[in-house]
């Protein structure tokens, strides 16, 4: 993001931290969609391949919420912080100055 725009919306502190939950919440949905998956199928080689891929996206949940735990951006065991995170999180949203 430009940085002028990112300053002026107030973004500049949070468009990592966005990027991470994006990315965060589309492994979430990669792991739950893959398990799904798996037991709908009954071919052998489909079931080994859709397998391959939940470990890379398990592989990938990690590595994202690691990171973002180091950042101080998820606290998944912590679930108060979390959600006194959030609502910063919402204010911030909130308060953004329209363009």
């Amino acid at each position: 993001m430009n940085s002028i725009i990112e300053y002026l919306t107030g973004l500049d502190a949070l468009t990592d931290q966005m990027i991470a939950t994006d990315l965060l919440i589309s492994a979430k949905s990669g792991v739950r969609n893959y398990a799904m998956a798996i037991t709908e199928t009954g071919h052998p080689e489909i079931k080994a391949i859709l397998a391959r891929h939940l470990d890379e996206a398990l592989d990938m949940h990690e590595m994202l919420s690691t990171y973002m735990t180091e950042k101080g951006w998820y606290n998944a065991w912590e679930p108060k912080e979390q959600m006194n995170l959030n609502l910063q999180n919402i204010n911030t949203a909130i308060n953004l100055p329209t363009l």
